[in-house]
């Protein structure tokens, strides 16, 4: 090909495209960047809003009292959680929209054909689908989990395979540390069921045996008079959602009566309301002489005497 045919560039064409495919790069990523940081905003004022009409619906409910009082805190703080939490999610999403499309628009602008990397990339996620559908299991279990506020860090829960209090939760896994100090990580598409044992409050159960030919009346007055003085003392008032109830007799057997005691408790503190209720029935106990069952002697086999070999 001789030389006079190939088209020669000229200093004007030259500085047409220098002061016009970078000036609207450079445009592209300033829009990019302008994108960006507005609907960040735009997601924290979302979440701003979200919580402080939360807060005021919580206020505006009728009636009062400990147990309201402190379910409503309960309640205002896991939203909040949430909320946080699914803001932190929009923005990262948000992030990778607008990198993309400032990404494509860029190399379309440097006239960089975009048809095979778009087929390319279709074929690369149907691929990718097919070989990573549990990963993507694990991702939108992550999701509703979260959404639908199933559990959060700080809670202790039963998965089914572990059991233990929530370390870190992310899209793909759920950390927990269970009683004995293990630390599981379970991928959060392979969770059937989730049981939750912080959300709300917990119910202190307590059975206490007196002897059969005690007066039961009696027995269950001084177990009144206990638990509601401990209702009205610190830090048993801050525990317990309200007074506990001695319900009555549970069971008869063996020589014993037993009475039993439910309590509504802040969440995860009824293992310490239980023992703490123990201890106080039975200083009461000694004080009031009332006798716990008395062991009956083995029953010996087949009519034989007790202690025979």
């Amino acid at each position: 090909m001789p030389l006079s045919s190939v088209p020669m560039l000229t200093w004007a064409q030259v500085g047409d495209w220098l002061f016009g495919v970078p000036v609207r790069i450079i445009v592209t990523l300033a829009l990019a960047i302008l994108a960006r940081w507005l609907l960040q905003r735009l997601i924290d004022q979302v979440v701003t809003s979200a919580t402080s009409r939360h807060a005021q619906r919580l206020a505006e409910l009728p009636g009062g009292g400990r147990s309201l009082a402190q379910a409503i805190g309960l309640a205002h703080e896991r939203h909040v959680q949430r909320t946080r939490t699914m803001g932190s999610l929009l923005r990262s999403i948000v992030t990778v929209v607008v990198a993309t499309v400032a990404i494509l628009t860029v190399m379309a602008l440097l006239e960089i054909p975009l048809a095979p990397l778009l087929a390319s990339a279709g074929v690369g996620g149907v691929a990718l689908g097919f070989g990573a559908q549990s990963l993507v299991k694990d991702f939108l279990s992550g999701i509703f989990m979260i959404i639908e506020d199933q559990y959060g860090v700080g809670d202790v829960i039963d998965t089914g395979e572990a059991v233990g209090t929530v370390e870190n939760v992310s899209l793909r896994v759920t950390q927990l540390r269970d009683a004995s100090g293990v630390t599981w990580y379970v991928r959060n598409g392979e969770i059937i069921r989730i049981g939750n044992r912080s959300q709300g409050w917990s119910t202190a159960m307590v059975d206490i045996p007196v002897a059969y030919d005690e007066d039961i009346e009696r027995a269950q007055r001084v177990i009144r008079e206990v638990v509601e003085t401990m209702d009205q003392h610190s830090p048993w008032d801050e525990k317990l959602l309200g007074a506990p109830d001695v319900v009555g007799v549970e069971s008869i057997a063996g020589g014993a009566v037993t009475i039993r005691i439910l309590a509504k408790t802040v969440a995860q503190e009824h293992f310490s309301v239980q023992r703490e209720i123990r201890e106080r029935v039975k200083v009461a106990f000694d004080r009031e002489g009332i006798r716990s069952p008395v062991l009956l002697p083995p029953v010996p086999p087949y009519g034989g005497k007790a202690g025979a070999s």
